[in-house]
């Protein structure tokens, strides 16, 4: 095979740095958009920072008076702790479901996702592939998927659902627990939870097993206590939470379609069988999906 030029070799090793710099910026957003939400939640509902800050006299930082008007300025005693007031405290197995049921007949073929395919670190799983209904895990859109077994749990593995087509139902390892609030919490609020250290270290400890092989027990998993505010606070954190999350998978989208670009961009480059200007082209193609997904919606700041 003839090497093609140097000039040639160095302005394809350009252009394909230039994809791979493209793809880290992606996920170094995405990074900071997934901090951004988990910092909110815990504000919101574990620090009770707007509550405090109320009760000082003084109003929440960064946060619009609008929103900060739906929250208390005091707190109340229930019988399981001290919520804001107008809040409640609930058991997990009451504020969220917990292995709900999906309808997905055995030998029907739907989208699979192994353990291997999600990630330590957030929220965006790997592509599914079609497989037909054996044993194992069922869920659609907005589901949370948190891994029970060791070390997949410490290890971080988890993963929110926004992957398949609308309608669909997917399915995946044993080993996963899925959850789905239930109203007024908005879907993200699972997977926040899911990621918050406190909650981690519940769920590490509320393992039983043989050594190497020791599980999630759900009945002690569903007694975590979880701050449930009221409906208004509720919806007022979904939206923002929900644009993030809309942010992080449109950035993903994007990333994995540069990647499939740089991977087959290569030979034709090499061959000369595409031209940079037409590469060119295709990379702001491929991104323009992420910065339309990215100005529709820009969240409001909060603490």
């Amino acid at each position: 095979m003839p090497t093609p030029a140097l000039h040639i070799q160095k302005e394809v090793a350009e252009t394909l740095g230039a994809i791979d710099d493209r793809i880290t910026l992606l996920r170094e957003t995405n990074a900071t958009l997934e901090a951004i939400a988990q910092a909110l939640f815990k504000s919101w509902f574990v620090d009770f920072d707007p509550v405090r800050a109320k009760m000082e006299g003084s109003t929440p930082e960064g946060m619009i008076d609008a929103t900060a008007a739906l929250f208390p300025d005091s707190f109340e005693e229930t019988e399981l702790g001290v919520v804001p007031r107008g809040w409640r405290l609930l058991p997990l197995a009451e504020a969220m479901e917990i292995n709900p049921t999906r309808k997905l007949k055995k030998g029907e073929l739907a989208p699979y996702l192994d353990m291997a395919s999600v990630g330590t670190q957030g929220h965006v799983a790997d592509a599914t592939v079609p497989r037909e209904m054996g044993s194992g895990s069922k869920f659609v859109n907005g589901d949370t998927l948190l891994a029970r077994i060791t070390p997949c749990l410490e290890n971080g593995k988890t993963a929110f659902v926004d992957f398949l087509s609308e309608g669909q139902t997917g399915w995946g390892s044993t080993e996963f627990v899925v959850l789905r609030p239930k109203a007024p919490l908005p879907d993200y609020f699972a997977y926040l939870l899911c990621r918050h250290g406190a909650f981690r270290e519940f769920a590490i400890q509320s393992m039983s097993g043989t050594s190497g092989r020791q599980r999630i027990q759900n009945d002690v998993l569903g007694r975590y206590l979880v701050a449930v505010p009221t409906q208004a606070i509720a919806e007022a954190f979904g939206q923002t939470a929900s644009a993030l999350q809309q942010r992080i998978a449109g950035n993903h989208a994007s990333s994995q379609t540069l990647a499939t670009l740089r991977d087959t961009l290569l030979p034709r480059l090499i061959f000369g069988q595409l031209q940079l200007p037409e590469v060119q082209d295709l990379l702001d193609n491929a991104a323009c999906p992420a910065r339309s997904r990215t100005n529709d919606s820009e969240p409001e700041h909060a603490d």
